[in-house]
């Protein structure tokens, strides 16, 4: 096999990173400008009850992807394991296997699909004609979903030779492509199941693209049913199991409050929700993309034996994404109200206390993401797994139980305690002592050096507030200003060894 077929650029590993870190980060910042601009203009064209239904109907099948089983990751690390040995054939064995499996799970989503499609009367306070509009939406959108899971095979190729910036830049290209098409046909006057399957066409489109970049990062690629084996089925499965019990719980943690609020309060509350819910996601998204990648770092790592590397990634992995977190949490808690009415005007006012809560749970998910990727990387992805599904369940749970009373307030407030609970006192907990580091001086070193501007920017913030009237423009000067602080003082407080290992860093990648 000639070396070119594997070729994947093994020089300079920083700048790859930072090409695939940076490509993230744009498919980040087109799909945030999507969302700035469509759902503010859908809501206006097609108003909160058809737009919270879309929303609500159309959020069924983003739980379809608890399919996939653990497989999706586990593609990814067995392609980059094959690869690094050289073996074409059991790339392609695990690459064929895959497929196989995952067009059969296509086949069987798109039936649950039908099912719930004919059902929606009566697992939502929807009316009969909200109904009879909600099962269009969801056998279309249920075609994308049944293309994805055998096309995804081809996305973890390519992510497997660590192109992620190939998929990404597909990515970008097609959310704004869709963004387009969504505005293109409610300005031509076309209802809203022309729209959903407008889109919908968009996105099948581009899985063809996918595929093609595959062959492209790998020529020898060769996906067959024929070269299905049950002992890679076997192999991949022994990764996957744990792997998905960490992808349910995360659908329990964060994707069924649609549902929980669809079930109690209707669908047009659903389109509050989804206001605050569009907000932190991004959120979350825009702050969490570095992670991503210290997954074969921790690998390699543990696999080394080499117990100060992997401290090193956790003190300045958490450091860095506390940092990258904490201002953007701080603006979203004191300016909830202006951003809200400024974007969607004051009829979605309610979205902020939303916002308000849920911005503490954001900045503690991604604050915790490196000690997540460190017990996942180092033969802990079990101990994780449980914790997870015990988080997600709790949280299925409070929110359940305190949505009558407190409304969206209490779905968010059901969701903000578990996860600070595990994040405080059983994850983080666990990472310090995986990689042989006290908690106190993981605090003091990784926390406490991003958390204390945080709290200086906050009450200068709100000190500001008290004193003017804010409006979107205001708001937005003012947020920026905190932004700018917050550097100011994260820069101060890391101490100069650190400010030094960062120039270092920054210059290396543009040398």
């Amino acid at each position: 096999m000639n070396d070119a077929a594997w070729s994947a650029e093994e020089a300079r590993p920083l700048q790859r990173i930072a090409r695939n870190v940076a490509t993230r980060y744009l498919l980040v910042a087109a799909e945030l400008l999507v969302g700035l601009i469509t759902l503010p203009f859908n809501l206006r064209h097609l108003g909160p009850e058809a737009y919270g239904l879309w929303m609500l109907t159309a959020g069924l099948t983003i739980h379809f992807s608890i399919l996939d089983l653990g497989y999706g990751g586990a593609m990814v690390k067995f392609v980059a394991q094959y690869r690094a040995s050289r073996d074409a054939r059991a790339l392609n064995e695990i690459a064929s296997t895959i497929f196989t499996l995952f067009t059969t799970l296509g086949l069987v989503a798109y039936l649950i699909v039908i099912g719930l499609a004919f059902n929606l009367e009566h697992l939502f306070n929807i009316t009969p004609a909200q109904a009879q509009l909600g099962q269009w939406i969801l056998l279309i959108v249920g075609v994308n979903v049944a293309f994805n899971f055998a096309f995804a095979v081809y996305g973890g190729v390519c992510s497997g030779f660590q192109r992620y910036d190939i998929n990404n830049t597909v990515a970008v290209a097609t959310s704004l492509l869709v963004a387009g098409v969504n505005i293109a046909m409610l300005l031509l006057g076309f209802g809203l199941v022309a729209l959903v399957a407008a889109t919908t066409a968009v996105r099948l489109s581009a899985y063809f693209v996918y595929r093609r970049n595959a062959y492209r990062v790998f020529p020898p690629l060769r996906v067959r049913p024929s070269l299905f084996r049950r002992s890679r089925l076997r192999e991949v499965t022994a990764f996957s199991i744990y792997a998905s019990v960490i992808d349910w719980a995360n659908k329990l943690n964060y994707e069924l409050d649609e549902i929980v609020i669809g079930v109690f309060l209707g669908a047009a509350p659903v389109a509050v929700w989804a206001v605050a819910h569009r907000i932190i996601a991004a959120t979350q998204r825009l702050t969490n993309q570095g992670n991503a990648v210290l997954f074969p770092v921790v690998v390699d790592s543990d696999t080394r034996n080499n117990a100060r590397r992997l401290q090193t990634v956790l003190l300045e992995g958490t450091r860095l994404s506390l940092a990258t977190v904490a201002p953007i949490a701080v603006i979203l808690i004191v300016l909830a109200e202006p951003l809200v009415a400024g974007w969607v005007g004051s009829a979605m006012l309610g979205a902020a206390p939303v916002i308000q809560v849920l911005a503490f749970a954001v900045a503690l998910r991604v604050a915790n993401a490196t000690g997540t990727t460190i017990l996942k990387g180092s033969g802990q992805v079990r101990y994780l797994a449980m914790v997870n599904l015990g988080t997600g369940v709790a949280n299925l749970a409070l929110s359940a139980a305190l949505v009558k009373r407190f409304g969206l307030v209490g779905v968010a407030v059901g969701t903000l305690i578990p996860i600070a609970f595990s994040a405080i006192f059983i994850i983080f907990p666990a990472a310090c002592r995986r990689v042989q580091l006290p908690v106190a001086r993981a605090l003091r070193h990784a926390v406490w050096p991003a958390a204390w501007p945080a709290v200086v920017v906050g009450l200068a913030l709100l000190a500001v507030q008290q004193t003017t009237r804010a409006t979107l423009g205001l708001a937005l000067v003012q947020a920026a200003a905190a932004g700018l602080l917050y550097v100011g003082l994260f820069i101060l407080a890391v101490g100069r060894r650190d400010r030094a290992n960062y120039t270092a860093r920054i210059w290396e990648l543009a040398t």
